[in-house]
């Protein structure tokens, strides 16, 4: 059975307002401009409601009238549109290599986005805190209160923030959430450390043109790791763990596991066994090596590639079976590789399941998925119907 994310409806106890603030933010967010009259008849709320709502929200700058419509007989409406000029939020991906800021305001337009290469001994708390505060800067010198800060990280994230195992990072049992708050000594901004993979799905089910209610978000960008949004929103499994894909082995002790067989390292590695190893710190340019090598059909490298893709397939079956997902995005690095990858994942997905209907496709957020999932998940709160603070 394929389910829908249900839009906010009209509530009758204690925080109806608040609950109808929602409904109003996700109809203008879900539908576009729109009149007061749409708003309410689309809702079911009444146009006084509405009224009322709708005027409490240009208050906080949260919605603005652009103009007047004149699609209707009668008198034109003034229409509503999201405000995203006053309030904004910041992701932090962290990665083997680098460390991205990205920025966006409420409405979603990209404030900014600023990518840092860190080598392991500069990649620790101090470095995210110091990239965060200028980032902060920046986006406050524009006028916008920021309202959060989230950290995206590769591996065991806990709710509370801590890391508990990084293997791309070399990172085990680090409060980096009480680290990089403690540093930037903010009390009114929020901030929270999550997993790269589940961000980059919040990242790619709001802003990657795939609103399907069941998502699974595949990165190769550090490891092997699914990114899952169920009936909308995001799954967090116990303790904040999900989506570990590459640590599946099926076999006698010594069997290779996922990562070692789809991994986007042991493919660059096939694919290109002349490349400096030393290279491989950075794995955007051997990525983008074996692209071009794929492309004038180098037979060494279409093989490493349908290697690659077929235990990819045999990934995505056990996502399929346990989760029947309606849509499979391949992220970060194998999105780059995808025309060559998805062929040969479609076929061992079919071998390995009788559900059928999961789609795989590419993603087109490029490298920093997992910090614009980090900056939405803070402003998606507001959605809800929790308004900031006035602004001062």
């Amino acid at each position: 059975m394929t389910t829908t994310r249900a839009e906010p409806q009209p509530a009758d106890f204690a925080d109806v307002r608040t609950t109808n603030l929602a409904v109003v933010l996700r109809h203008l967010r879900t539908h576009g401009p729109s009149s007061r009259a749409a708003i309410a008849a689309s809702t079911g709320l009444t146009k006084a409601t509405v009224s009322s709502l709708t005027g409490d929200l240009i208050g906080h700058r949260l919605l603005r009238e652009t103009g007047l419509s004149g699609n209707r007989i009668g008198r034109p409406a003034t229409v509503l549109a999201l405000d995203g000029s006053a309030y904004a939020s910041i992701g932090i991906q962290v990665g083997p290599d680098r460390l991205t800021a990205l920025a966006v305001d409420y409405s979603g337009d990209q404030l900014l986005l600023w990518h840092r290469a860190v080598d392991r001994a500069a990649r620790n708390a101090s470095a995210i805190t110091a990239l965060a505060q200028r980032a902060a800067g920046r986006v406050r010198q524009q006028g916008r209160h920021v309202l959060g800060l989230t950290v995206a990280v590769p591996g065991l994230v806990e709710e509370n923030g801590t890391v508990r195992l990084s293997p791309a990072l070399g990172w085990s049992g680090l409060d980096l959430r009480a680290q990089v708050a403690g540093s930037l000594r903010s009390g009114d901004l929020a901030v929270s450390v999550a997993n790269h993979a589940a961000l980059a799905a919040v990242a790619e089910h709001r802003h990657g043109g795939h609103p399907e209610a069941t998502l699974a978000y595949v990165s190769g960008a550090a490891g092997l790791e699914a990114g899952l949004i169920v009936d909308g929103r995001p799954l967090r499994g116990g303790r904040g763990y999900t989506g570990q894909l590459g640590r599946f082995t099926l076999g006698p002790a010594g069997t290779p596991s996922l990562q070692d067989n789809a991994g986007i390292e042991p493919l660059v590695r096939r694919a290109l066994p002349d490349f400096d190893p030393e290279a491989l710190a950075d794995l955007g340019p051997a990525v983008e090596q074996v692209a071009v090598r794929a492309r004038a059909g180098d037979p060494g490298v279409l093989a490493a590639l349908r290697h690659t893709g077929s235990y990819l397939g045999q990934g995505m079956a056990l996502l399929v079976n346990l989760l029947s997902p309606e849509v499979i995005v391949l992220g970060d690095h194998f999105a780059t590789l995808a025309e060559w990858l998805i062929p040969a994942a479609e076929a061992e997905l079919n071998r390995h399941t009788s559900i059928r209907g999961t789609r795989i496709t590419a993603s087109g957020l490029g490298l920093h998925a997992a910090a614009l999932g980090g900056a939405v998940s803070h402003l998606d709160q507001v959605d809800t119907g929790r308004i900031p603070r006035p602004l001062g």
